[in-house]
């Protein structure tokens, strides 16, 4: 069986190393952006199956590149769920307005391959 495609974004360099080390783990290729920029660029160029997502990073927020990848049809087919430590209120709603399939609350990471299990059968 061919390894799904996992594109991880987040601005912390320590939370990124976990999650590329847990997802790579279960037999899942992983690539990481650590912004909106440089997330809407690799899914374009490396098409990965399942995008997460953080929604506090500079430059460009979670729900904006969430938005911008939605709109492109090179990218719009992509499932994308969030993962983040905000505590804004109305996360969830927010996160689906903008196109994602889900949102999972930091530091859940069985929430997360519950999520990548269930979008991509999986994990």
């Amino acid at each position: 069986m061919v390894p799904k495609k996992i594109l991880f974004v987040d601005d912390e360099p320590v939370v990124v190393q976990l999650m590329k080390t847990r997802l790579m783990s279960r037999n899942l290729l992983v690539e990481t952006a650590c912004d909106g920029v440089g997330a809407i660029e690799k899914a374009r160029a490396w098409q990965p199956d399942l995008i997460l997502l953080d929604v506090i990073m500079p430059q460009m927020d979670g729900f904006e590149t969430c938005r911008e990848l939605k709109k492109s049809t090179q990218t719009a087919h992509i499932p994308i769920v969030f993962f983040t430590a905000s505590q804004e209120s109305r996360l969830e709603e927010k996160a689906l307005a903008a196109g994602a399939e889900g949102l999972v609350q930091k530091p859940f990471i069985d929430q997360v391959f519950k999520m990548i299990a269930e979008l991509l059968g999986e994990a």
